[in-house]
């Protein structure tokens, strides 16, 4: 214990703060399978690894928005992230930066894509499916000559790779705040015409535009030749291009100044390399291994070496993803997902020893039930913490069911990271305001008063 500083009765504070390591396995949370004892997936793994952090630390469920909303992915990451009450600017401009394609601030830009559709008798399209792995040349050729058609309506098109993908830029004026023409529920919505938000009347010109866009590409890839070659071939066409996820890039503080904390990311798809790009975080990006049910482990366990680079090098928040149980989920094969997460446990096994030194979380940013007709949900997904700091709930296992017993009850997305923080000796003093933001953390680095060298003498020295 150091003594009192001049005048005061309360000995200095040691500073031991700690980092903060989340591990989101995307899409973690699930639904009870009748086929797995009225068990999810979760519940139903064997996952020695996480329930042992179960059992040193306490647990409850992640509910991103609240009962019944049904979360993105980037949306659940963006209030973890501590960025709710910051307008999003969508994730057509993630996915661009991710991709290494620089979105200037106030450019209006949407994600696009090639689909093979069907058209009912009413003149409706329905759409039917994407290019497959295999159409990377068709895609290409296709793409080149939709950038032309863009390029008469005074849009620019950029290939994102991947399966047919691409960056739409709206042109000069647009506003990007228009809906999506993908319908994502395919058996149930048709192609989509693109419409202004309602707080956004203004956006109906570009809605407009855009509409008019997609209509003369549909014209021009359905007499395409390479769609006749495909239909000869027996396969069907990439006849209709999509758009979703519109927006435009704004002001968005780096983490560390909202948030108050250097941070960092171990990175996984395009979408997580974009936001890592938009806040500043330093990064390290490791792509999906190529079996999840074989290689999931030693994947986590390279992520999770990764995350202990980034702390040496002072990163105090590191994000770390996967997206391995999101795409079990959307296979609607509750095993793959049990299997998945018996494959991802041991790869988390560092975060035990880990958890002697930092603060540690494992959780998932929505629901991706492996049953039913949906995408995602706003079922509860399990949060389990450990750390130094953090006390034993009584929790023993992993999983919604156990968790729903553990002390932190339900927790929201903008919860998530204040409570990380607390745990961590890091959250803000409040009523204490040592900059001009309101951060969640104490800052690491607020601005300094420095005196002028013409008044330094006589100055004490600073002790302890």
């Amino acid at each position: 214990m150091r003594p009192p500083g001049y005048g005061e009765g309360q000995p200095r504070l040691d500073d031991d703060r700690l980092p903060v390591v989340l591990v989101v396995l995307d899409g973690l949370g699930d639904r009870p399978v009748p086929a797995l004892g009225d068990r999810t997936p979760s519940e139903a793994a064997h996952t020695p690894v996480l329930d042992e952090l179960a059992a040193r630390g306490a647990s409850g469920w992640h509910l991103p928005f609240g009962w019944g909303r049904a979360p993105s992915s980037e949306l659940a990451h963006w209030a973890m992230f501590g960025y709710a009450d910051v307008p999003f600017p969508g994730r057509a401009v993630l996915e661009a930066l991710g991709a290494g394609i620089e979105v200037p601030p106030g450019v209006a830009v949407t994600h696009a894509a090639l689909r093979t559709s069907a058209v009912g008798p009413d003149g409706r399209v329905w759409i039917t499916g994407r290019a497959a792995s295999t159409d990377g040349d068709d895609a290409a050729a296709l793409l080149g000559d939709v950038a032309a058609v863009a390029a008469d309506h005074g849009m620019r098109l950029e290939a994102l790779g991947g399966r047919g993908e691409a960056l739409l830029v709206l042109g000069d004026d647009a506003d990007g705040r228009v809906t999506d023409s993908d319908p994502f529920f395919e058996d149930r919505h048709p192609w989509l015409r693109v419409l202004p938000h309602d707080e956004t009347p203004g956006a109906a010109p570009t809605a407009d535009a855009l509409t008019a866009l997609l209509l003369d590409v549909r014209a021009t890839l359905a007499e395409h030749p390479r769609n006749a070659a495909r239909r000869d071939r027996g396969l069907p066409a990439l006849d209709v291009l999509t758009t979703k996820w519109s927006g435009a890039r704004g002001e968005v503080p780096g983490f560390a100044a909202q948030v108050g904390i250097p941070g960092a990311a171990v990175t996984s798809t395009r979408l997580y390399r974009g936001l890592a790009a938009l806040l500043g975080l330093r990064s390290r990006h490791v792509p999906p291994y190529l079996d999840p049910r074989t290689d999931l482990g030693a994947e986590l366990d390279d992520r999770l070496a990764a995350a202990r680079e980034l702390l040496d090098e002072g990163a105090a928040f590191v994000h770390v993803h996967t997206k391995a149980t999101d795409d079990a989920g959307h296979t609607k094969d509750p095993r793959a997902k049990l299997e998945v997460l018996e494959a991802a446990d041991p790869g988390l096994a560092p975060l035990l020893e880990l958890a002697e030194h930092a603060v540690v979380a494992v959780t998932g940013d929505h629901a991706t039930p492996s049953t039913g007709g949906v995408l995602h949900t706003g079922d509860p997904t399990p949060l389990v913490v450990a750390g130094p700091t953090v006390r034993s709930d009584g929790v023993t296992a992993f999983g919604e069911g156990p968790a729903c017993a553990g002390w932190y009850g339900s927790v929201t997305a903008r919860e998530l990271l204040p409570l990380l923080l607390g745990h961590a000796n890091r959250a803000a003093f409040l009523g204490h305001r040592p900059g001009a933001r309101a951060t969640p953390a104490l800052p690491d680095a607020p601005e300094a008063m420095v005196v002028p060298p013409g008044v330094r003498r006589g100055a004490g020295r600073r002790s302890g």
